[in-house]
């Protein structure tokens, strides 16, 4: 008798259940910007703590608010550790573990702040015009190097700084250029280069580094982790590159100088690719580095170099090991490199030792990031994500085991939403190839129903959808709007073998559009896809594709209905002239329009526009100088005259990327009504 209320309460409990998943809100791009942005884990010397920051979207005043925060490594609750209506970021441990070094802006520009951890105490470190950012303490802590942009001729702050008046007091915005990578992505630069400065950790006067009319870190591929302390603080290594038209070349090199001064020694002359990513063992016998062998090629393998500095010789770390290495660093005792690699979708943690030997997985699964090991070697530190969980600090043994995670930062959120995770499915590409792509269900999923497909197309083209996290393009916008979304992985993706990214550069419209439509194929043909309910989105590689398939579709299994092409290249010819890494159309197309004119006809989606019929949304911003805005006025004048539906979403104060709140909004917001128009019932 007693069994039956257990029973009846039972049933409740899973009506109510399957009820609040059905009523549960859509996840909208309101939601996404809601998420909580959790980055840059720093573990602290004695292994105890996590500083780590914490990004907050105010759409109000469309920027985002960053602080930085300290978490126990053993677990706990974090503590906010910075405040104010200004950011502070890039927070990184003094070497006696008792100060934070940040960069903050609370005063106006970027500058170096320093945080007593056990007081709160604040003391600014650098008043430098041209701002300071992405500090790294010296092991005896009485330096930081940090990088400013700087005019190369002047020779001091005072120089700099009237300069900077002088061209911000001039009713004369033009620009006078006599050199090529003059801008870049969605910069210029003004006539100022990168340079990396030192600065007594207690405060003073910065001195320049690397002086001279180059950059360093590089100004296409560079960034926070290319110059690095010596173990003993007596030498400074940093990534430039001295050829004369860095516009065609990859050829930056590693370099090391006396923090005292003089003329700084290229080790890695030999080598004519990217070299990168210096850092010395904690022992101080290695340098090792991040390197591609190929001039020119920017999606060549990253490999791991190891320089002996007693030998003064260099070897590979990463002999047949056939994934691109992203990011590593020394175990304590300098006997072991931990590092990430991209691997279908996903970005596993591998070990190998310095000594060489066979490369292990150390953490297997995931989309993981930020790997710091603490000062015992007995744990790692990292941030992970999912097409479900936004990045969160995790833990884990040495050994790979004890996955924790200690941040749930966006958990509670989160779980009020029905997001799906990506299913990872495979399909037969162009030639047989095993193509791997994800595939996202709507949130309200039933199998007896069928749903519109949107196919996003990745940019690159050597890039990967990953199982991770994306403010941009994110999928469960797209699948909680009613979509079953496929993200194919065709030829050119990193993760499945150099070889499978070498075959896309000369083919772009070849074997990745076979891929891909291949891939919409197996999809289409699922009994919950309804077939003639398809579209397809993309950016800048991706743009280029869905101009291509504007041209090309004709597919005899599925047509789609509707497209978006954000950031696209249109005609081949016209970017060459006025995009800004000409190393990278030289190799992709095998020369120059001039000089290889065939391989730019072949490819160039212009070349099709008779066959243009789909209706298309164009999406550009002004600032973009990877794929500048001619190609998107090109695009839209040419669906006009061919009396294709069409429009245009221009954003003036956007480059590559969206990335203002507000027009992030109504990105996400016009891209669903444009595909909506046409896939929805």
């Amino acid at each position: 008798m007693k069994r039956f209320p257990f029973v009846a309460a039972l049933v409740l409990l899973a009506l109510t259940s399957a009820f609040a998943q059905q009523a549960a809100s859509p996840f909208t791009i309101n939601d996404l910007l809601k998420v909580r942005r959790v980055g840059d884990p720093q573990v602290s010397p004695d292994g105890k703590w996590i500083a780590y920051t914490i990004g907050n979207v105010n759409k109000e005043a469309n920027r985002t608010l960053t602080q930085v925060y300290l978490l126990p490594t053993g677990g706990g609750e974090p503590k906010q550790l910075t405040t104010g209506d200004k950011s502070s970021s890039t927070p990184r441990w003094s070497p006696d573990g008792k100060m934070l070094a940040f960069i903050s802006t609370r005063e106006g520009g970027a500058q170096i702040w320093m945080l007593e951890v056990a007081t709160g105490a604040l003391k600014k470190v650098t008043s430098i015009s041209t701002g300071a950012g992405d500090p790294v303490w010296s092991p005896d802590g009485k330096m930081l190097a940090f990088v400013s942009d700087v005019y190369p001729e002047c020779a001091d702050d005072e120089c700099n700084r009237k300069r900077d008046e002088q061209a911000g007091g001039s009713k004369v915005t033009a620009k006078v250029i006599d050199r090529l990578l003059f801008r870049h992505w969605n910069a210029w630069k003004d006539g100022k280069r990168t340079h990396v400065f030192i600065v007594p950790s207690a405060g003073g006067t910065a001195r320049d580094m690397t002086p001279g009319d180059f950059d360093a870190p590089p100004f296409s591929l560079g960034g926070p982790s290319d110059y690095a302390f010596s173990p003993d603080s007596k030498e400074l290594a940093f990534a430039r590159n001295t050829d004369k038209v860095e516009a065609i070349s990859t050829n930056s090199d590693i370099f090391v100088a006396s923090v005292t001064g003089g003329e700084a020694q290229r080790i890695t002359g030999d080598n004519k690719g990217y070299d990168l990513s210096p850092q010395y063992s904690p022992d101080g016998r290695y340098l090792a580095f991040r390197s591609q062998a190929t001039a020119g090629f920017e999606a060549d393998r990253w490999r791991v170099m190891i320089y002996d500095r007693q030998t003064k010789q260099t070897r590979e770390l990463t002999t047949g090991f056939d994934l691109q290495v992203d990011e590593f660093a020394f175990s304590p005792d300098s006997k072991m490199v931990y590092f990430i690699a991209g691997e279908r979708g996903r970005s596993p943690v591998y070990a190998v030792a310095t000594g060489g030997g066979a490369i292990k997985k150390a953490i297997a699964g995931g989309s993981n990031g930020d790997v710091k090991i603490t000062s015992d070697g007995k744990t790692f530190v990292f941030t992970r994500a999912s097409m479900t969980m936004a990045p969160e600090i995790f833990r884990a043994n040495s050994d790979g085991s004890g996955v924790t995670q200690l941040t749930k930062t966006n958990e509670a959120f989160l779980s009020s939403f029905k997001l799906r995770p990506a299913e990872d499915i495979e399909w037969e590409g162009a030639a047989g190839a095993k193509i791997q792509g994800w595939l996202i269900k709507p949130a309200n999923f039933t199998q007896d129903k069928k749903y519109p497909l949107l196919v996003l197309i990745h940019g690159g083209p050597q890039s990967v959808f990953s199982d991770a996290w994306s403010n941009r393009w994110n999928s469960q916008v797209f699948a909680n709007a009613g979509y079953v979304v496929l993200m194919p992985n065709p030829r050119g993706s990193i993760g499945f073998g150099q070889q499978f990214v070498n075959d896309i550069s000369g083919d772009w419209g070849g074997k990745a559009y076979t891929d891909i439509m291949n891939g919409v194929a197996h999809v289409a043909a699922m009994p919950f896809v309804d077939r003639e309910r398809i579209g397809a989105a993309g950016a800048s590689y991706g743009g280029y594709m869905i101009n291509w398939i504007e041209g090309h579709n004709d597919d005899p299994r599925f047509k789609f209905k509707v497209l978006v092409s954000h950031d696209g290249v249109y005609n081949l010819t016209s970017m060459y002239g006025a995009t800004e890494e000409l190393w990278f159309t030289d190799w992709e197309f095998k020369g120059t329009p001039w000089t290889n004119p065939e391989m730019y006809e072949r490819w160039s989606p212009h070349k099709f526009v008779k066959n243009f019929k789909t209706p298309m949304l164009v999406i550009h911003g002004e600032l973009d100088y990877r794929v500048p805005v001619g190609e998107g006025l090109q695009l839209f004048t040419a669906l006009q005259l061919q009396g294709v539906p069409s429009k245009l979403l221009y954003f003036p104060d956007e480059g590559h990327w969206v990335l203002k709140p507000q027009n992030s909004e109504l990105w996400y917001n016009t891209v669903i009504g444009w595909v909506n128009q046409y896939l929805k019932p």
